[in-house]
């Protein structure tokens, strides 16, 4: 009996930026609990062809409980392919927001305890679909088991913070 090959194709790279910070760099205390706690602009690269919507994640590894989310966002329009996509500073409310780890909706800027500095991921998701059934309290987990099967593209900025 023959074997069966399936080709498995990897999620394309987006190139995340931010005219905030550089990537592994320090985040301004203006968009954490210390400042304005407004999120900063982001942009990336835009979606492989068939990219219908992006989602975005951005949570803390290093919070002492595991990980904390602190913004989660979906539906986010894919816009012009041919060149990048930008999310406007304090652009909270951009998109349809699900609930972060402070049990609100919206961006949740980085507020770790003070110590050592915490690392704070944007996650960008390009995905081939806009997301259905997700309420406005859906978490990070139920919006990653939405868009399971979906993701066309993804990439990450991380940022530091120290109180």
């Amino acid at each position: 009996m023959p074997l069966l090959a399936f080709a498995m194709t990897s999620p394309s790279a987006l190139t995340v930026s931010s005219a905030a910070f550089e990537d592994g760099a320090s985040i301004p205390a203006r968009f954490s609990c210390s400042g304005a706690d407004i999120s900063p602009e982001l942009s990336w690269s835009a979606g492989p062809s068939g990219t219908k919507s992006y989602a975005l994640i951005m949570d803390d590894p290093d919070a002492p409980s595991g990980t904390f989310v602190h913004w989660v966002l979906y539906n986010l329009k894919a816009g012009d392919p041919s060149g990048r996509v930008t999310l406007s500073e304090g652009a909270s409310g951009a998109a349809l927001e699900g609930q972060n780890g402070f049990g609100k909706s919206g961006y949740g800027g980085p507020c770790p305890p003070p110590g050592k500095p915490h690392h704070y991921r944007f996650h960008i998701y390009a995905l081939n679909r806009e997301l259905d059934g997700l309420g406005p309290a859906a978490t990070a987990d139920q919006l990653r088991a939405a868009f399971k099967g979906s993701v066309l593209g993804e990439g990450t900025l991380t940022g530091t913070f120290k109180r």
